[in-house]
């Protein structure tokens, strides 16, 4: 045990003092918050600056009236198409937007002359307008005004509430548990396979320099396998630690500064200072003030010191499980590019678990597949994350972890007996037979 310790003593400070470790770990949190409070500021101030875009509109069917917007201005055609195509030709403007006479039934024929490719958001602002002017144009047609219209549109907002088996209730909400379950499981599924690439880097780089050949001399190969994947682990969590703190911290500040310029919150402003009746504003103070509480009550019962514990363990789990196999590859090979032929097969599982995260797990987070995902040891990272957030049953999560380090075991055995072979090996032609016949080597 004191062999293994040294070891991981070694990984750890051999990786802390470099200065691309601290490079990496001080200055990826920061880059993050600078890059995102860089493309708010580009991004508002192009907006401000922003000149709108000319249309010229050819009218045929006599039914619109366009006005101007911040995007927009129109300029009215009186004139044949071809003409209009002529003079919108001969512009710099924007684009020219044909009506021909069509049924509010059945809308067809517009069309949008452009001279580059314009973005989808643009062509979305145009069809919402037209859109817009054939819905009243149907509502004309019924007799309908759009008062009445409005009046008969309720909005309905269900309050979630969980009852536990002794009756007591707990407020919820399906869209922040999805939003923490996404997050959460995506940096799951980074971390370990940033790390795990790592060891069998590292693997890699001490038999190719043979300075494995000196170290096997003191310590069993083993010994040394579970060193290097324990002291990187440790790497990885301090590093994890590190960067949370300070994303949090600085996105914080960031978003903070760029709030108060926000569109959402410019018009917040406006319809606050457009609006005069007292009762409406004191309703619309009401409401707010039940959502904020709402909101407020719905995290006061997440667990978060739970869903903090169980990120850890099945981080350093799937690490542990993960970085073993990593370690075996490494070993077999003696570059970066042979192990090509391994890592596919050795990241499956954890890319099952990715892609189940999306695909089952948020959609349905209690189902069979879920279940079945997050207990089966090479998918359980990812999909008992994702799945936490939603409360699974004690059982659930603690056959979850016990399968977890039994896999772990497995895993560890199973790279030991070819890390102990194929780490003195070198310039081998290795393939899954080798490999194979490695594992079945007796000490």
């Amino acid at each position: 045990m004191n062999k293994i310790w040294l070891i991981i003593q070694r990984e750890f400070l051999n990786r802390v003092q470099k200065k691309s470790f601290l490079v990496a770990t001080i200055l990826v949190p920061l880059i993050i918050p600078a890059l995102m409070g860089g493309m708010i500021y580009f991004m508002l101030k192009e907006a401000d600056s922003a000149k709108p875009e000319v249309v010229h509109v050819l009218d045929h069917s006599g039914k619109f009236l366009f006005a101007d917007t911040k995007r927009f201005t129109f300029v009215q055609e009186n004139s044949s198409l071809e003409q209009a195509k002529k003079v919108y030709s001969e512009t710099e403007d924007f684009a020219l937007l044909y009506l021909p006479e069509f049924s509010v039934d059945n809308p067809e024929g517009f069309a949008l002359y452009t001279k580059e490719n314009p973005s989808i958001e643009k062509i979305e602002s145009l069809e919402r307008i037209i859109e817009d002017r054939i819905h009243d144009l149907k509502l004309e047609e019924y007799k309908i005004d759009q008062k009445t219209l409005d009046d008969l549109k309720k909005d309905v907002s269900l309050k979630q509430v969980n009852i536990s088996e002794t009756g007591e209730e707990k407020s919820s909400n399906s869209g922040l548990l999805y939003g923490l379950g996404f997050v959460l499981g995506i940096l799951i599924y980074m971390f370990v396979l940033i790390y795990g690439i790592q060891i069998m880097q590292g693997v890699i780089d001490e038999k190719t320099s043979k300075i494995v050949e000196v170290i096997v001399s003191s310590v069993k190969p083993f010994q040394l396998m579970m060193g290097k994947i324990i002291g990187i682990a440790s790497v990885g969590l301090l590093q994890f630690i590190i960067w949370i703190v300070l994303i949090t911290v600085v996105s914080s500040s960031v978003l903070g500064y760029f709030g108060l310029k926000m569109p959402q919150k410019q018009i917040q402003e406006q319809v606050s200072q457009q609006i005069n009746d007292p009762e409406v504003k004191e309703a619309m103070e009401a409401t707010q003030n039940k959502d904020v509480t709402e909101l407020l009550g719905t995290l006061s019962e997440i667990p978060f010191a739970k869903i903090a514990f169980v990120f850890v363990f099945y981080f350093l789990g799937g690490y542990l499980l993960y970085g073993a196999l990593f370690a075996a590859v490494g070993s077999a090979v003696d570059s970066i590019q042979e192990s090509q032929q391994f890592q596919f097969p050795v990241t499956l599982p954890l890319l099952v678990g990715y892609l189940g995260l999306f695909l089952v797990i948020l959609r349905d987070p209690h189902g069979t597949m879920s279940f079945w995902l997050s207990v089966i040891p090479f998918t359980s990272p990812v999909a008992m994350i994702g799945r936490i957030a939603y409360g699974v049953p004690t059982w659930e999560l603690g056959l979850s972890m016990a399968l977890l380090v039994a896999g772990f075991i497995f895993t560890a055995w199973v790279a030991g007996r070819i890390y102990r072979v194929g780490i003195l090996m070198s310039g081998a032609k290795v393939n899954w037979k080798v490999l194979a016949k490695w594992f079945m080597i007796k000490n």
